[in-house]
């Protein structure tokens, strides 16, 4: 095997490790987990019939239309959802338990699409699941109070403004009070207890369903968890791809955010939540909900009562802004990955990206000019590509040759191929560094258009949203891995990737390894049916991306290398003293001693 079949083959199985890690493998998650996901729906199924059981209020029974309030039987109040809201959003609070039961936003929709395949917009809801609860755990001498049990009565209500009441059994009383900021998301939400001594912390049940709202189900459900912060410590969250539980006992946590792919719903307080418990629980593909997400929590007692503990909800969009300002690492929950490539996400193509943001209205045009500045960057490693391919170019002859001359010896060819190498001062993996080397932003940029909600439902051409996979035409059946979907984007990759590698080709020789150009033509195709359920952004990237190199590669030979001079360097290089590398050396006597083994066995058979 020569030194090109080696490296063929080295970044074969790069490529390989790279789509198990980002394409294969989540679809083998997703089959796996989904006998475990039936067998949680049930488990929670019953959980919550036990709980609801557990917990009915033996003296509260309440007609459809009102509410009771506290032990008071005689006290009735009617059944009541209040709203809070801005230009942004309208969060509904409910006086059973006092808590929100769902937040509407006015610039951000669901799109819905008719069996016709016709897309219409409807409005976008959180926290709206009848199965949703929020409620504190007060523990009042021997017992415990929960205050989704309690009927509170509004005492202060306007626009912005809420503030509810209700009566512990004790003769206490537990105030909340809701504040919606005038242009955000934000809610300021204070919980004080007053007229009772409490003998333990205040504890905290908070279950979330996750529905599904984008169109990209695959995305959305791995895209989507509980992630929260220590203080002083780095962000976490539980797994996207299966069922997860994360304990923090005696741990001081500062917020606690249920995610979706790009909108989330927080909860924040500078002084801090206790003994934490996460968990995130897979529902199944038939199921309403996408994913069950619970957090359990602790506030100090000394810090509620007699006091307001004061606590901020963000229930809104990922924008990358909104969730910087808090300068808590919120903006942590976008998912760009926790690697190297979120990384560059973070600090290189995100910057980017709001730069031209402020000059270009087009997503799509946008992502154009995104192609065409790192095409910029990464041109001194795409100069040496074609300088290489143009002095791979100029030895064809030599090449040639040797072929000719020992044409019933393959390791012959291989060893003399290298010596001519060497001798004229060529780099057979100048055409290889530079692509490796431009991976990591292909891997990087994988993750940043899924995760991006600026390009959320933004069209393109014929995509209708950059985010999910382009629609150019549906097929009667599906097909695994491809999907029932046919995306024009990532089929017009392919078809401009297989051009790409015919002209680069040319210059190459396969006569050694005939597999290697056959393979070369069929990677496109693989990556194409991995292709097709990937963000338009991406394919619409890459598709620029390969014309540009296309026309890099053409007009970078035509007008940026003359034959007649690259030949005379490489003359001049063949006429400098060599020294011979270690590779080359430890190459060559790997071929004499394959010769020599074959030629024992040619004894042996004489």
């Amino acid at each position: 095997m020569d030194r090109n079949s080696i490296i063929g083959f080295v970044l074969i199985f790069l490529i390989l490790i790279v789509w198990n890690q980002f394409f294969f493998q989540p679809y083998v998650d997703e089959q796996n987990a989904k006998k475990t996901q039936q067998d949680s729906l049930a488990h929670v199924t019953q959980e919550n019939v036990t709980a609801t059981t557990a917990t009915l209020p033996q003296t509260n029974v309440v007609s459809k239309d009102s509410l009771q309030i506290g032990n008071d039987s005689s006290t009735v109040v009617p059944a009541r959802e209040f709203v809070l809201e801005n230009d942004l959003v309208k969060i509904h609070i409910t006086n059973k338990g006092a808590q929100i039961n769902k937040a509407t936003f006015s610039k951000y929709f669901k799109i819905t699409t008719d069996p016709n395949g016709v897309e219409s917009k409807i409005p976008l809801h959180l926290m709206d699941n009848s199965k949703n609860q929020f409620s504190y755990q007060i523990p009042i001498g021997g017992n415990v109070v929960e205050t989704k049990n309690l009927n509170f009565v509004a005492t202060e209500e306007s626009k912005n403004k809420l503030t509810l009441k209700a009566d512990l059994p004790s003769g206490g009383v537990i105030t909340q009070t809701f504040l919606l900021a005038t242009d955000d998301y934000k809610i300021d939400n204070t919980v004080s207890i007053t007229g009772n001594s409490l003998s333990k912390n205040v504890s905290l049940h908070w279950e979330n369903y996750l529905d599904r709202i984008e169109k990209n189900t695959n995305y959305e459900k791995f895209y989507s968890t509980v992630y929260f912060k220590e203080s002083d410590k780095k962000t976490d969250y539980c797994s996207c791809r299966d069922n997860d539980v994360k304990e923090l006992p005696n741990k001081t946590v500062s917020w606690i955010s249920h995610s979706h792919q790009f909108f989330n719903t927080a909860l924040m307080s500078s002084t801090g939540f206790r003994n934490v418990k996460n968990e995130t629980v897979m529902m199944p593909d038939n199921s309403p909900e996408m994913k069950l997400i619970k957090s359990d929590l602790e506030i100090d007692a000394t810090a509620i009562n007699n006091q307001d503990f004061k606590m901020s909800w963000y229930i809104g969009p990922n924008e990358n802004k909104r969730l910087n300002a808090f300068n808590n690492s919120l903006e942590d929950i976008i998912p760009y990955g926790w690697s190297f490539f979120g990384t560059i996400n973070k600090y290189a193509i995100r910057h980017l990206f709001v730069f031209l943001e402020k000059f270009i209205g087009s997503k799509g045009i946008l992502i154009l000019f995104m192609t065409l500045i790192v095409k910029l960057l990464v041109f001194p490693l795409a100069w040496k590509m074609i300088q290489s391919q143009a002095k791979m170019s100029a030895l064809k002859p030599e090449i040639d040759r040797i072929k000719s001359k020992f044409k019933d010896d393959l390791q012959k060819q291989q060893m003399e191929t290298m010596k001519i190498y060497n001798e004229f001062g060529v780099n057979p993996l100048g055409g290889c560094f530079p692509l490796l080397l431009q991976m990591p932003i292909w891997i990087a940029l994988y993750r940043f258009f899924p995760a991006t909600i600026e390009f959320r439902q933004e069209s393109f051409l014929w995509a209708t949203d950059l985010t999910s996979y382009d629609v150019f035409a549906s097929l009667p059946f599906s097909i695994p891995f491809f999907g029932d979907t046919i995306s024009l984007f990532a089929f017009l990759w392919m078809i401009s990737t297989l051009v790409f590698t015919y002209y680069s080709s040319k210059s190459m020789d396969f006569s050694a390894n005939p597999a290697m150009l056959y393979m070369q033509y069929l990677m496109p195709v693989i990556f194409w049916v991995m292709f097709n359920k990937t963000a338009a952004g991406l394919t619409a990237y890459m598709f620029f991306s390969n014309l540009l190199n296309i026309a890099q590669t053409v007009l970078g030979k035509k007008y940026l290398f003359d034959e007649n001079k690259i030949r005379a360097q490489l003359e001049v290089n063949k006429a400098k003293p060599k020294k011979q590398g270690g590779f080359q050396q430890r190459l060559e006597q790997m071929v004499k001693e394959q010769q020599k083994i074959q030629q024992e066995k040619l004894n042996k058979k004489k």
